[in-house]
């Protein structure tokens, strides 16, 4: 599953790359980290952990219902199926640009 929205990022790196920093996907396992660095070039997305501006802490069938557009970010957050720390503003960047 995780590998799955690895390659679904992959897919859409190019309309990631406007939001110009990196975020850390916490998927609910230890193991289950995608990092999204979109102020390299290209933008990688990777299963590796590091330094974010923004974690987002979902489930990952979340994770991919938000990304097939099932799931609202904002109802999600205020459900509490996403929490998010670090900035908000990247947070609400990303959801626009996953929503598309």
């Amino acid at each position: 599953m995780v590998d799955d929205l690895v390659r679904n990022m992959q897919s859409r790196s190019a309309e990631l790359r406007s939001l110009n920093a990196r975020v850390r996907f916490v998927l609910g396992a230890p193991d289950a980290i995608i990092l999204l660095d979109a102020r390299s070039t290209p933008v990688t997305v990777t299963r590796a952990d590091g330094e974010a501006e923004c974690t987002l802490r979902l489930s990952p069938e979340n994770l991919g219902k938000l990304m097939d557009g099932r799931l609202n970010p904002m109802l999600a957050y205020t459900m509490g199926k996403l929490k998010v720390e670090g900035s908000t503003g990247i947070a609400m960047k990303l959801a626009s640009l996953l929503d598309s």
